[in-house]
């Protein structure tokens, strides 16, 4: 790699990384010598980039900083055409229309030959047929997880069940065959799995959760790692109540 694509890489790479990150790190992530990265990182210095840390503590890259457009490659290219044929087998119709414009933005600013990459894409994303019909608004569910809104449920369990529900949705996941919510549901004062399908009615409600998203999703994943841990260990079926059923969908 030429020096100057590798200082531009290294610059991404500093921008990627939202704390400060080694040099054994990154010259971990480029394929260099560490030797290398502390040259990098003064010749960064001297060019006017804004790179905060010593060696030995970390680096980080200051706010602010911008690099101009850069051009993709071939090999990025492919990248966003995997990730963009997984969201049109599994998104909703909505999603799907937001990942054809911006396939379509993309292309238009590409020069032919990187153009063709996009278009011709060696990397397959396999559909695993329909998806069940799903009645309720998923662009309204999306938009209340962007604004960190409390929603309002109808929903039907695995036991043909109906219960009315008031949850604070966390994330929206895309499986083979369904999309499911986790959210921490009121009704049951704990993190809770509901599949999209199953949702009879929603409503979005302008009250905001009592806690960020944020701080919800590290209490899931603290829930669900400690889940993982009592089933290595075997114990899942004497967890205590609320911590086996997270993983389960209802």
């Amino acid at each position: 790699m030429a020096r100057s694509d590798r200082l531009i890489a290294l610059t991404q790479a500093l921008r990627r990384h939202r704390f400060p990150v080694t040099a054994a790190t990154l010259a971990q992530e480029m394929s260099v010598s560490e030797r290398t990265i502390y040259r990098d990182i003064a010749s960064l210095e001297a060019s006017g980039v804004p790179v905060r840390g010593e060696a030995g503590v970390g680096y980080v890259l200051e706010a602010g900083f911008d690099l101009p457009p850069l051009m993709l490659t071939a090999e990025e290219c492919e990248a966003l055409m995997l990730g963009a044929r997984f969201v049109r087998e599994r998104g909703d119709e909505g999603l799907v229309r937001v990942i054809d414009d911006a396939m379509a933005k993309i292309e238009a600013v590409l020069p032919d030959e990187i153009r063709l990459a996009l278009r011709e894409s060696s990397l397959f994303a396999p559909a695993f047929g329909a998806h069940p019909a799903v009645t309720i608004s998923e662009e309204a569910l999306r938009r209340a997880i962007r604004e960190n809104r409390k929603v309002r449920l109808h929903y039907r369990d695995l036991s043909e069940r109906e219960t009315n529900r008031t949850i604070w949705p966390v994330l929206l996941g895309y499986f083979e065959r369904t999309r499911g919510l986790m959210a921490w549901c009121e009704l049951r004062g704990d993190f809770r799995h509901f599949r999209t399908d199953r949702m009879l009615a929603l409503e979005v409600l302008d009250a905001h959760p009592p806690r960020r998203r944020a701080v919800l999703l590290k209490e899931w994943e603290r829930s669900m790692e400690h889940y993982r841990q009592q089933c290595s260990g075997g114990s899942c079926e004497t967890a205590p109540q609320g911590k086996q059923r997270p993983t389960k969908p209802i």
